[in-house]
């Protein structure tokens, strides 16, 4: 199902029958505390909640309905795990489950076919990086090692050696905490042993070529960063050693990528359609983490949608200040993206008007002060402190002509020349009039203040300064003290806010409404300019790569803003 009228309906519907169960009915605080607490929350607040993860809640209380649900299993393991000490901040440290962990084992462990048949074999955890999920199901090859079949053997495998080490070192380092003195296990590398007595159960780590694999007999696998792989192989030869086990165990744990074919992603579909009861497969667990159709990449409340442990496992600001980061450049918008919004993108950045289309949109007789009458003008600033340059775009609309013409000046530190990368390139530019050079080491934003001011003043009739209210402060107060504190308008950096005013500028220059001051920078930075495109379509300008430089592109945009929304 991909059409969005089917799954906003379905969504509703879901919340509809969450809000008819009888939670007493089922005394869920005789399992634990934290299973009630995890519902319930969900429950006050559907929306909050992806449609994926409201399915599964659905999901729990039918399958509670069908099949014989064993408390006491359920509390064992909870036990168990929170005497196991796992890597932290701090050192190695015991951890209370949260509950929506206490909710994944539960539905993991709990349900049995028969007395002695699990029902659950195969489970998907997708959720976003630093769930802590690679490091808390390391606990599951523990649990199968120690209280498993007596010939137990549990694989972490993963798409490479690196990655599946992550979660066998967290294996290993528990099992040296439970017995630092090998007494009861014999830890190598890449295998551990039990030597307990009665006991021939092992974990190992693999991360081979399927084909070189023989003579196995899993009983769990768990299979970490599963998007990356190119081929099910390895899986397939892991699962399918499993024949002889009353109570098998399969755990894919990942993250998105950018990957739109692979086997994960049919994976993933197969495991929706199960949850949207398209398939009958009783046999799996699948917890789903992603936004909904409707949700914006930029809202907090997406962030908290995709990654329940937001303010948990991870600082409550870190998304906040990652989306500020991933809006700079196409990569690292992928990355947000991918690993942080849980979605399977690639990257969407396309060229959006190359340098030498720009530079053909230049006029050479550009000079503010031969406008007659200081015409209306809006202004927007885009400012460094001393790593690169700042811009200032000055855009005025000549109404006779339907015309608008943007005049973009460009500074920077002087005293930032010799270390810089591009010293040689600027230097070229400064020489030439085309970039000035402030003195010190970072930039002065009193002489950019003055240059608006002089403008205002002798050449234009400013109507509005826009600037980014997230890093502009200081400018703010110093425009603010020099009697321009009406004319200040902030303008978020937001996908949604830029899609009017990137449709504007397209529509004027593509029609040819728009030119430009005759400065090299204005298409070197158009040159170095992608447009992105975000899960509900919103468009703006970013970097084609991380040192990629596109101020003078931005602040011409957000002239743009400033006249779709300036109102007389």
């Amino acid at each position: 199902m991909t059409d969005k009228n089917e799954l906003r309906k379905l969504k509703k519907e879901t919340q509809e029958k969450l809000q008819e169960i009888d939670l007493h009915k089922y005394h869920l605080d005789r399992i634990d505390i934290r299973l009630n607490t995890y519902i319930k929350s969900v429950r006050a607040d559907p929306d909050g909640h992806n449609l994926y993860e409201l399915l599964s809640i659905v999901r729990f209380f039918r399958l509670m309905d069908t099949y014989l649900f064993k408390i006491g299993e359920v509390k064992k393991f909870i036990v168990f795990y929170e005497s196991l000490q796992f890597s932290g901040l701090n050192g190695r440290t015991r951890y209370k489950l949260t509950p929506i962990q206490v909710f994944q084992f539960a539905n993991i462990l709990g349900f049995y076919k028969t007395e002695e048949k699990r029902l659950v074999r195969d489970a998907l955890l997708f959720v976003p990086r630093k769930y802590s999920k690679t490091t808390s199901v390391a606990s599951l090859a523990i649990y199968d090692l120690l209280f498993g079949d007596a010939n137990a053997q549990s694989y972490v495998a993963a798409n490479n050696y690196n990655q599946a080490q992550i979660c066998f070192s967290e294996i290993k380092e528990i099992l040296k905490c439970l017995d630092p003195k090998f007494r009861h296990f014999k830890i190598n590398r890449e295998q551990v042993f039990n030597k307990m007595q009665g006991k021939t159960s092992f974990a190992r780590c693999l991360a081979s070529n399927a084909d070189k694999l023989d003579g196995l007999n899993a009983s769990m696998v768990i299979l970490d960063e599963y998007s990356q792989a190119d081929s099910a192989a390895l899986k397939n030869v892991l699962t399918s050693s499993m024949g002889a086990r009353v109570n098998p165990l399969t755990v894919v744990i990942t993250t998105a990528s950018d990957k739109l074919e692979s086997p994960f992603v049919d994976m993933l579909d197969s495991y929706k359609a199960v949850l949207r009861g398209e398939i009958d497969n009783d046999f799996i667990f699948a917890h789903i983490f992603e936004p909904d159709v409707d949700d914006a990449e930029d809202d907090p409340r997406t962030w908290k949608k995709v990654q329940p442990h937001l303010g948990v496992t991870v600082q409550p600001d870190y998304y906040e200040n990652e989306y500020r980061k991933a809006q700079l450049n196409a990569d690292d918008m992928m990355t947000f993206r991918t690993k942080l919004l849980n979605m399977f993108v690639q990257n969407t950045g396309k060229v959006w008007f190359t340098s030498s289309e720009v530079e053909a949109m230049a006029r050479n007789d550009d000079n503010l002060c031969s406008l007659k009458g200081r015409p209306d003008a809006m202004v927007a600033v885009d400012l460094s402190v001393c790593d690169d340059f700042s811009a200032v775009s000055y855009t005025v609309y000549m109404p006779d002509i339907r015309n608008f013409h943007v005049h973009t000046d460009y500074y920077f530190p002087e005293g930032a020349l010799k270390e810089h990368p591009n010293r040689e390139l600027y230097r070229k530019w400064a020489d030439a009039g085309h970039l000035r050079l402030l003195p010190g080491n970072v930039i002065d934003y009193r002489l950019i203040a003055d240059d608006i001011n002089h403008r205002n003043r002798e050449q234009l009739c400013i109507l509005a300064i826009g600037y980014d209210p997230y890093k502009s402060l200081e400018f703010v107060n110093i425009m603010s003290a020099s009697g321009a504190k009406k004319v200040l308008t902030p303008i978020s950096q937001t996908y949604g806010a830029f899609t009017s005013p990137v449709e504007s500028f397209e529509i004027s220059a593509k029609t040819g409404h728009v030119t430009f001051n005759d400065n090299p920078i204005n298409w070197y930075c158009f040159g170095n300019a992608v447009i992105d495109e975000d899960k509900l379509e919103n468009r703006k300008p970013v970097k084609r790569s991380q040192n990629a430089k596109i101020d003078g592109v931005i602040t011409t945009v957000m002239t743009f803003y400033l006249y779709n929304n300036y109102e007389r």
